[in-house]
């Protein structure tokens, strides 16, 4: 138990500094460094980082160590046509399981991305970023299907790692934002082939604004 739940200090502390920037792409973390981040032994570091290892945030390189994984073009494409695959098949199953509160929570984080869009004060990238993850989560949770949760929950960290909504102008965020309404409102009217519809745009998008960019 102690164990388990140093590993799971480390691999937040790590995983966290990765998606904020702190640890940018191709950059090296070393065992010492973390352990002494999180306040752990280098044990609980080494399983902390095979963990980031199988969801694609670090690679181990010979000699070098753990370095924290830098995204190519083709990388970053490969992300958004799985995205586009397996989140509007879960956007579709959800539109058949979502609860009401399971709307109304994502009803809310779709007005905040899109207030957070239009507004645009201090920080709001950043919180941009998070409530999107958020909305991603929480609508997978209604897909009732684990294994596509699990194949998810790595792709979804790939636009924070890669820093995407810095790269977006202000149509792209509120395209992006009402699309997160749109999704909702397919969600609610128990429309699947809506939701799924809206989904593979909404990924799609996100897509072509990188490149365009």
């Amino acid at each position: 138990m102690v164990m388990a739940r140093a590993v799971d200090k480390a691999y937040q502390v790590v995983r966290e500094r990765i998606l904020r920037g702190t640890y940018p792409a191709a950059s090296r973390i070393t065992e010492q460094e973390i352990a002494a981040a999180a306040g752990v032994s280098r044990t609980p570091v080494r399983e902390a980082l095979r963990r980031l290892e199988s969801e694609g945030l670090v690679e181990f390189m010979p000699n070098q160590g753990a370095i924290v994984t830098n995204w190519t073009e083709a990388d970053r494409d490969d992300v958004f046509e799985m995205r586009a695959l397996l989140e509007s098949y879960g956007a579709a199953r959800a539109a058949q399981r979502i609860t009401p509160d399971g709307l109304e929570e994502l009803s809310r984080l779709a007005r905040e991305q899109y207030e957070e869009s239009i507004n645009r004060s201090d920080g709001y990238l950043e919180r941009i970023g998070e409530l999107n993850t958020r909305f991603h989560r929480h609508l997978h949770a209604f897909a009732g299907s684990a294994r596509l949760t699990a194949a998810l929950s790595a792709l979804i960290e790939a636009p924070l790692m890669m820093r995407t909504f810095e790269k977006y102008d202000v149509e792209d965020l509120v395209r992006s934002a009402s699309h997160h309404i749109e999704i909702v409102r397919a969600l609610e009217a128990r429309d699947s082939e809506w939701a799924a519809s809206v989904m593979r745009s909404h990924i799609l998008s996100a897509r072509g604004a990188l490149q365009g960019g």
